[in-house]
């Protein structure tokens, strides 16, 4: 149960960091997470900066929980439909630790 608590306190405080810094080009909402797998599913809106490349800005989450101490990946990325604005990261992570 403590990894569980552990898990949604990371990745909910690595959301309100992400969107402290990358609103409002990006602001990032969680969907899901598989506590048994590790999977987040984040859905990320905004209009981007398309000269950087839209992935870079999904994959910015992924170095937010890492610097929280948290083994993280991007396994999957997701375009909506025609939808320009939104995107869709699965992330997977291993060994989240408390933070200092």
């Amino acid at each position: 149960m403590e990894k569980n608590r552990l898990l949604h306190e990371v990745v909910f405080s690595a959301l309100e960091a992400y969107n402290k810094t990358r609103s409002p080009e990006a602001t990032a909402r969680l969907v899901s997470i598989s506590e048994e797998e590790g999977i987040v599913v984040i859905e990320f809106e905004g209009s981007f900066c398309l000269t950087c490349g839209v992935r870079d800005w999904v994959e910015d989450y992924a170095y937010v929980l890492r610097s929280m101490g948290c083994e993280a990946r991007l396994i999957e990325y997701r375009e909506l439909g025609d939808n320009e604005f939104k995107r869709l990261g699965v992330f997977k992570l291993d060994l989240c630790k408390q933070g200092d």
